[in-house]
């Protein structure tokens, strides 16, 4: 299993204890008590006003009010209504949801429990990541024992009220962390975005209307209906309030997870928590929210991580996946890689993104092997432009957006490759 985060908090108090991830050791620690309260208590349509007044944030990377995605589900039962828990966690950078399900897969359920009973859904899908064999387990067990205890099926703690959890595994493509990708893959069709409209919630999982939520994003909801909206609300910053798993990796002496209020500064988890760089380096760079994010310079690293200040800096949270590069790192070098990733990645449905990822690998690599012009910078940026805003899902921008970043940022790196004609770093990592 993965290591246990450096720091903790509500999410992760518990994942020193092994026995956290069964049901027993779980309900030893108050689990399943939000939803034995939720299903006496309070009504669904109050459980949503409760969420959206926390104001929880989808923790998947777009950060959309959870609360209100819930309230699009349609009311009434003419149809079975689904919910999708969004496993399919393979941003590079992040691995929170990795050790959610690894450590704490009845806190998921008891999350994916609630929200069922606020929107009506009859059934979950958890579609997990098809390289996170130990997760996936880890849920099925869960699940099981969930089943054995009557918390899921036809009567949930005796209630008038059934539901049903499948876990699916993916087969490891990138483009079925986009939600509707992730629906055609669960239907056993090619993993390839849908065009919008319909939204999921009113045509999603197998034509049914159907709200999608990521691990952690349910893993937050027990705890708002234990502790209350004032409490979830007493950390984090007041537009986006609450904790959050940063995954740190890269040039840093402590890499690991960390769970902090949002809005702890980026460069305090990087020095303080992460432990800085090794011994007789300087930070660089800093990828704030997993690949798809554009870097961040060492001077500009003084910016609360939360997204409403992250735009100001022209970069996101996306999932909290905090990648640090030192001052040996050619940054060409790194473009080969991101680059290289979103050509491969690209489901190649629309052509901006088909061809405008692979234009962007060529011509960064053309530069890396000292082929380059002068010309290849301006290329490279108008090739980026045009794939903003163009395509049906958001991985046209998200291939694009590290690109810019890097030039934005260290443009110096690309300038010094095509007028030497090689790589002018020597300590940097072979491509």
């Amino acid at each position: 299993m993965l290591k246990v985060p450096h720091t903790t908090g509500y999410l992760s108090e518990h994942f020193a204890d092994d026995a956290f991830g069964t049901l027993v050791g779980y309900e030893r620690r108050g689990g399943y008590a939000a939803l034995r309260k939720v299903l006496a208590e309070v009504p669904p349509a109050d459980v949503i006003e409760t969420v959206k007044a926390s104001g929880l944030q989808g923790r998947g990377g777009a950060g959309f009010s959870t609360g209100m995605k819930w309230s699009f589900m349609p009311k009434g039962d003419e149809k079975p209504k689904y919910l999708v828990c969004n496993a399919d966690e393979s941003e590079p950078g992040s691995f929170k949801d990795r050790i959610l399900m690894e450590r704490g897969p009845h806190q998921l359920l008891e999350g994916i429990l609630i929200a069922a009973w606020a929107t009506g859904a009859a059934k979950t899908f958890i579609y997990v990541r098809g390289e996170y064999k130990e997760p996936a387990d880890q849920v099925e067990r869960a699940v099981a024992e969930a089943y054995a205890k009557g918390y899921l099926g036809a009567r949930v703690m005796k209630r008038d009220f059934r539901h049903d959890v499948v876990v699916q595994r993916g087969a490891g493509a990138y483009i079925c962390g986009e939600e509707t990708g992730l629906l055609e893959s669960l239907e056993g069709k090619k993993g390839q975005p849908r065009k919008k409209q319909p939204f999921p919630a009113q045509y999603g999982a197998f034509g049914m209307p159907t709200t999608v939520n990521n691990v952690e994003t349910f893993c937050h909801v027990p705890h708002i209906l234990a502790r209350g909206v004032e409490w979830f609300r007493s950390s984090g910053t007041e537009k986006s309030p609450g904790n959050t798993i940063f995954g740190v990796s890269g040039h840093v002496q402590r890499p690991g997870l960390f769970e902090l209020p949002l809005g702890t500064r980026l460069d305090e988890i990087v020095f303080e928590h992460a432990g800085g760089p090794p011994p007789g380096r300087k930070v660089k760079g800093v990828i704030p929210g997993g690949m798809s994010m554009p870097i961040l310079p060492a001077h500009q690293l003084d910016v609360p991580m939360a997204n409403e200040f992250l735009r100001e800096r022209k970069t996101m949270l996306g999932t909290g996946g905090v990648m640090v590069m030192d001052d040996r790192t050619c940054m060409v070098r790194a473009a080969c890689v991101i680059s290289w990733f979103f050509r491969d990645e690209s489901c190649g449905q629309c052509t901006q993104c088909r061809e405008g990822t692979g234009w962007m690998n060529k011509i960064v690599e053309r530069i890396e092997r000292g082929a380059g012009e002068p010309r290849d910078l301006e290329i490279l940026l108008d090739v980026a432009a045009k794939m903003e805003g163009q395509t049906i899902c958001a991985f046209s921008d998200a291939a694009a957006w590290p690109i810019q970043g890097l030039l934005r940022h260290f443009r110096g790196d690309f300038e010094r490759h095509v007028a030497e004609r090689k790589c002018p770093f020597p300590e940097c990592f072979e491509l």
